[in-house]
């Protein structure tokens, strides 16, 4: 069945198709990588950048460069491990739902069991990369994978799955403090939680592709719990989010640069309310793409206010 939609069109429900995985990888390795979802790399960005964020307002100057690289490789792993997860869970969901039932498992393309093994694999490998830094760090990384290995669960029992996933989503926050030699601190908590409601508001306009296919199978949401009332609590969860970045900017001593550059980040995601159509798939999946620009925004304010 995989080898078959390859050549249907550019895009299966939500895999590219003859993108560089299928132009460049063996054709045995091609739903592996897709199980890791290393051809959308949009969600190791976001679970990246919280990290990278952490480490440069931990540093002295300019970020480690050391640190950041390393939190990038742990990035695609973990993320490939925590989809992976989320799809051996999610199998059964994923093959009744339009976007997601063209996926490795719910289309044969991989059995559980060899997901099972190849999430083994990519935990071993992000082990490695965890053992790398200090003790604190280590006892971080590993408490994280209670949020990684639950996440997949909360749409069966809450409305909102997105608190989790920005809990789980947002620990590089503290985890790159640690590894950067920051001792306790409020700056890094207080970034935690900014991107706490900066997940909330990303993931729900990410969730607003699937409502119509969740209410029907019964998994829950926060895009079926505020439905048209979404651009509001988007103004609340991204308000909350910029002044808890703020905030730590201002406990960080960070200099006037940091503020001016996060306030320009914060005109990003008023332009994403703004211009949000939540009744249109793709454009909803458009507006959660550019969430990279915001992340990239806020470290770009970090590293001004350090070295400035």
């Amino acid at each position: 069945m995989y080898s078959a939609m390859k050549s249907s069109g550019t895009l299966i429900g939500d895999i590219p198709v003859g993108d560089w995985i299928d132009r460049l990888s063996p054709i045995s390795l091609r739903p592996y990588l897709r199980l890791m979802r290393l051809d959308r790399p949009i969600g190791t960005w976001l679970l990246l950048l919280p990290g990278w964020w952490s480490i440069a307002l931990a540093a002295d100057g300019w970020p480690d460069i050391r640190l950041l690289l390393l939190f990038g490789i742990g990035a695609v792993v973990m993320r490939g491990a925590g989809c992976t997860f989320n799809d051996i869970v999610d199998r059964d969901f994923d093959g009744r739902v339009v976007r997601t039932a063209g996926r490795p498992i719910p289309s044969g393309a991989v059995s559980p069991r060899q997901a099972t093994l190849f999430l083994a694999l990519q935990l071993f490998v992000g082990l490695i990369i965890l053992l790398q830094f200090n003790g604190t760090s280590v006892l971080l990384g590993a408490a994280s994978l209670g949020l990684v290995f639950t996440y997949p669960f909360m749409k069966r029992i809450t409305y909102w799955p997105q608190a989790w996933l920005g809990l789980t989503f947002n620990w590089g926050a503290l985890l790159g403090w640690a590894t950067a030699g920051g001792g306790p601190h409020p700056a890094p908590v207080l970034l935690y939680i900014g991107g706490i409601f900066w997940t909330l508001g990303y993931d729900t306009i990410y969730a607003h592709q699937d409502k119509q296919d969740d209410a029907l199978i019964g998994v829950r949401s926060t895009a079926l719990r505020l439905g048209t009332a979404t651009p509001a609590w988007l103004v609340a969860f991204y308000t909350l989010a910029v002044t808890f970045f703020a905030t730590a900017g201002w406990a960080a001593d960070l200099s006037w640069p940091f503020f001016g550059l996060l306030g320009v980040a914060g005109l990003h995601l008023a332009w994403q309310i703004r211009t949000l159509d939540i009744d249109n798939s793709p454009d909803c999946l458009e507006k959660f793409k550019s969430n990279r620009v915001f992340g990239w925004l806020v470290m770009i304010a970090i590293v001004a206010g350090k070295l400035m």
